[in-house]
């Protein structure tokens, strides 16, 4: 997503811009798979903001895809919070999401009251945090210092370590953090910040791409080949090639070379450090080092299920379902993670094929859903070096069975859908590694602890000239995430006195 819009952007500024995509099909998490008959979103379960026609989301899709994205509004109630047999509704709109927990919290008003005011705040001083983003990395160092005084102590904080101060109310606290796995770090763990920015981002409601996920890459293609640029896929680049410090191409697999002005790199820190860097660069830099700073955001399974009646007949609805054993989230992850436990800490439930008004156009008489929890990828070293479809019986036993515990905690949600199942498929941490590249089967790049953001590395210019990053790791998780780095990292290329051009044509709007 951050590169793809990254490259919309300077398409659209008059550049000429080539994108390489290993994959088989383009936009990373964006994308969507087809089997036996059915479609799935690999990462794209909802959208906030985008259906609001004047958010800046919504904008900057509008612009990259010149208007051809369109979005389908979820229902009010977009997220629904399980935790044992009690349920916490999360609905459309500040004021319905304060009624709806304080009719489970009726003692919390203020508390509740306080913290929606608190993630507005967050959310609204988030572009004071990330100024330095858009800045020379001196002048982002220098700026970063200052930056304590500019925005609310809450930034330098975990998420648990504020809800405890407005509130000791501790399964209130574990509601208001039902939406972590957005993000993928406990409260004790994670960033204020990206708890912040995620619950703003959806408390208006959330969005589905009409056409499903797929669309959003289709959508913004087109505005860069209208400017002469093209999208590659498997195409692996494996080396930026750089001589005198100055980046000037790439090598692909297979050795063809390619050449070019800047080079931008969307496949995270991570990979960027790790896989296409010469080892003589690293050296000079001593990048082996930054990725000692950072830790890699967690790993996950998914259920991919098809069924044989469509999503009204089965009466299925657009809320995405949250299910945690108890309150003591925390606790629940650590025991699962260490073996004491074989309870699934959290598992997410998705209904695709409801949110898409095309589906029943495209595939009629089918529906979908999607059921993702927790993984590790120690837990799958004995496949190390394995490929996909081609790892063994005891691959598939491992696979079964995850599956039929996801399965069950989706029959015991929705009995109605058993009868109808038609296929299913799972995939783990070896999945994400294969397709993504990713060697720690992570989703969200790296972790959204306090730390991750006050390090300097992880910005859109790299020390090494006309040779840039872009994505989520220089900013934040997820479609939005990625796609604001996407825009910062086009404005850092432009210099201080040039980034007003991609403000002027984001304000200009698809127009331009």
């Amino acid at each position: 997503m951050g590169g793809l819009t990254n490259a919309a952007l300077l398409a659209l500024m008059g550049k000429k811009v080539c994108v390489l995509e290993q994959h088989y099909t383009a936009g990373g998490y964006t994308h969507a798979y087809w089997r036996k008959g059915f479609e799935w979103d690999v990462g794209v379960h909802y959208i906030g903001e985008v259906h609001k026609e004047y958010s800046t989301l919504r904008r900057i899709f509008d612009v990259i895809s010149q208007g051809r994205l369109q979005w389908a509004e979820m229902d009010k109630v977009y997220d629904k919070i399980c935790i044992g047999d009690e349920e916490f509704d999360f609905v459309a709109g500040k004021d319905n999401f304060i009624e709806s927990l304080v009719a489970n919290f009726p003692k919390e008003r203020q508390a509740i009251e306080h913290y929606v005011e608190l993630i507005r705040l967050i959310s609204k001083q988030s572009s004071t945090f990330f100024a330095g983003q858009a800045l020379p990395p001196m002048l982002a160092k220098l700026y970063n210092k200052i930056r304590p005084k500019l925005v609310h102590k809450a930034f330098f904080k975990t998420a648990r370590e504020v809800l405890e101060e407005i509130t000791s109310n501790q399964k209130l606290i574990s509601v208001l953090c039902g939406q972590w796995g957005d993000y993928g770090m406990v409260p004790r763990d994670a960033s204020f910040l990206i708890h912040a920015l995620i619950a703003k981002h959806y408390l208006a409601g959330a969005a589905y791409p009409v056409g499903g996920a797929s669309s959003i890459a289709r959508a913004i293609i087109p505005t860069i080949e209208n400017a002469g640029g093209h999208v590659f896929t498997m195409a692996k680049v494996e080396q930026v090639l750089i001589h005198n410090n100055k980046a000037y191409g790439v090598q692909l697999a297979g050795g063809h070379k390619l050449y070019a002005d800047k080079i931008i790199s969307n496949i995270g820190f991570m990979n960027t450090v790790n896989h296409i860097m010469p080892p003589s660069v690293k050296t000079q830099y001593g990048m082996d080092n930054w990725t000692n700073k950072v830790t890699r955001s967690s790993a996950s399974i998914c259920l991919y299920a098809g069924f044989n009646q469509d999503a009204q007949s089965l009466n299925l609805k657009k809320t995405n379902l949250w299910l945690y054993p108890n309150e003591h989230i925390e606790a629940n992850v650590d025991a699962y993670r260490t073996g004491e436990t074989s309870e699934l800490p959290l598992t997410y439930i998705s209904f695709p094929s409801v949110k898409d008004p095309d589906w029943d156009n495209r595939y009629p008489g089918k529906a979908t859903v999607e059921i993702v929890s927790l993984a590790s990828m120690d837990d799958y070293q004995d496949w190390f070096g394995t490929t996909w479809n081609d790892r063994g019986d005891s691959y598939l036993q491992l696979k079964e069975k995850l599956s039929q515990i996801l399965l069950k905690s989706l029959f015991k949600r929705e009995p109605q859908l058993e009868q109808a199942l038609e296929f299913y498929e799972l995939s783990t941490p070896l999945s994400t590694q294969f397709y993504q590249r990713n060697d720690g089967g992570e989703i969200y790049g790296v972790n959204h602890s306090v730390d991750r953001f006050k390090q300097s590395f992880l910005h859109p210019q790299t020390p090494i000239k006309n040779f840039y990053m872009t994505g989520s790791d220089v900013l934040t998780a997820g479609v939005g995430g990625a796609l604001m780095g996407g825009v910062m990292t086009t404005m850092r290329m432009q210099g201080v006195f040039g980034m007003n051009k991609v403000k002027k044509l984001l304000k200009a709007g698809v127009s331009q």
